[in-house]
């Protein structure tokens, strides 16, 4: 699971559940005539509040996360396992709704109950509310809302690329420098033949690409040069990877593991 390929609006989603978590252990319903020192039941003790609101509400907030998560979807009959947490958390914001309007489900009426003994929403239940609430809205606007798709973990800053190839500072001994002639000579000059020597072939002129750092925006395939047709690997978003050539099926990217792969969509990337 990559954690950096979790978004703001995911935040959202685990900041709710958090919150409904705390609200399973307040009050689930409360009276006016009792006392603050009596201790009323919990959201835990209750089987309709624990299973329609508190475990269907976390279990939505599990679904949304992981699958946001995973490098690769996962399907549950057929179906995404985002999708699947979406409607956990609309089920459970729906099911706390109802429980807030009616706590204990008609029983004050039972027996002739007057109006003023019937029980009120305790603390928790109205929490536990406010949580799905934002839950299921930020799972909702997530895909829709730009502000909410940024990167909740922000990517880390690249270091200082080497140039890919490149040769230790001139000086003697070093490729480049001024050699020194034999018998005593003058050193030649970088590039020039030797005394009496004959001049080679032309040599082809060095690339003008420059390595550079890159992040990709979104989950991309990396294939391999040979222009095999199953990825090799996977970048994923929030981490940096080397592009060490321009080659001509696509960008052509280092892992982190030293694996060398072709990026055949580096639109949108983020150089460092």
């Amino acid at each position: 699971m990559n954690i950096r390929s979790l978004t703001r609006g995911d935040g959202v989603v685990i900041g709710a559940a958090v919150l409904l978590f705390i609200a399973s252990f307040l009050d689930n319903y409360s009276y006016d005539d009792v006392p603050d020192s009596v201790d009323m039941p919990s959201l835990w003790s209750s089987g309709p509040v624990l299973l329609s609101v508190v475990l269907a509400g976390l279990i939505g907030a599990a679904l949304v996360v992981v699958a946001r998560g995973l490098p690769q979807p996962r399907k549950v009959v057929g179906l995404e396992l985002g999708p699947f947490g979406v409607a956990f958390a609309l089920f459970a914001a729906w099911s706390a709704l109802g429980n807030v309007i009616d706590p204990v489900g008609g029983l004050d009426n039972i027996g002739g109950g007057s109006d003023s003994s019937a029980p009120d929403a305790g603390t928790g239940l109205i929490l536990a509310l406010v949580a799905m609430l934002v839950m299921a809205g930020a799972a909702i606007a997530t895909p829709l809302v730009p502000a909410l798709q940024a990167g909740l973990v922000p990517a880390p800053k690249p270091p200082t690329p080497q140039p890919y190839g490149a040769q230790p500072p001139a000086g003697y001994g070093y490729p480049g420098a001024p050699q020194p002639s034999a018998f005593g000579g003058q050193p030649q000059a970088p590039g020039q033949p030797p005394f009496g020597a004959q001049p080679g072939p032309a040599q082809p002129p060095a690339s003008d690409f420059s390595p550079f750092w890159f992040a990709v925006p979104v989950p991309r395939p990396l294939y391999a040069e040979d222009g095999a047709p199953m990825p090799i690997a996977e970048l994923a978003p929030g981490t940096w990877y080397l592009a060490v050539e321009q080659g001509s099926q696509g960008l052509v990217a280092q892992t982190q593991d030293g694996r060398r792969g072709v990026l055949r969509d580096s639109s949108g990337i983020q150089r460092g």
